[in-house]
């Protein structure tokens, strides 16, 4: 019972971690497609960028937990079955604390992202239209904003593949 168990919480670990590293990617993809239009305002263009960007937001949040719940679930597991903390090597458990410290770095930017960035982002979307043309000072600030975001997430990415990489040492056995 312990390696099934074991299996589904590894199984969903495994899935969150891809999601935590495809959204960034696919995020990426279509930011940098969207740049080639350069800082101007395109609004049919601009309000999928932002719908797609900020719907994404939940789902990042539901692969983080799935990392924690399942991270934490593992280890835990081990100890209802055998009373004890199975030991790690030392390579497995410094892939484990660089591990983790990536994962609450993705955390730290994903909050001011969400909780920060975005709605400032969608606030200033709302006094856009496909009518009129925007407030140059507004159309030039929701750029450095979206600049800024980008910024965030290229940083997110790049951690994102570092928890990849480092949950693959973590199978090393003592």
């Amino acid at each position: 019972m312990e390696q099934v168990i074991h299996g589904i919480l590894l199984a969903l670990h495994n899935l969150a971690l891809v999601g935590c590293a495809a959204a960034p990617f696919y995020n990426r993809n279509l930011v940098n497609k969207r740049s080639q239009y350069g800082p101007k305002l395109f609004y049919r263009l601009d309000k999928v960028v932002e719908d797609t960007l900020q719907g994404n937001a939940p789902y990042c949040i539901a692969f983080i937990i799935t990392l924690f719940v399942t991270g934490t679930g593992m280890p835990a597991n081990h100890y209802l079955f055998h009373g004890v903390f199975k030991e790690l090597s030392d390579v497995a458990l410094i892939s484990l604390i660089i591990k983790i410290a990536f994962v609450f770095g993705m955390m730290v930017i994903m909050f001011s992202i969400f909780f920060k960035i975005n709605p400032e982002l969608k606030r200033m979307f709302a006094d856009f239209s496909s009518e009129d043309q925007p407030d140059p000072q507004i159309e030039a600030g929701f750029f450095k904003l979206r600049a800024r975001r980008k910024y965030l997430c290229e940083i997110c990415f790049v951690f994102a593949i570092m928890v990849l990489i480092s949950s693959a040492f973590m199978g090393f056995e003592v």
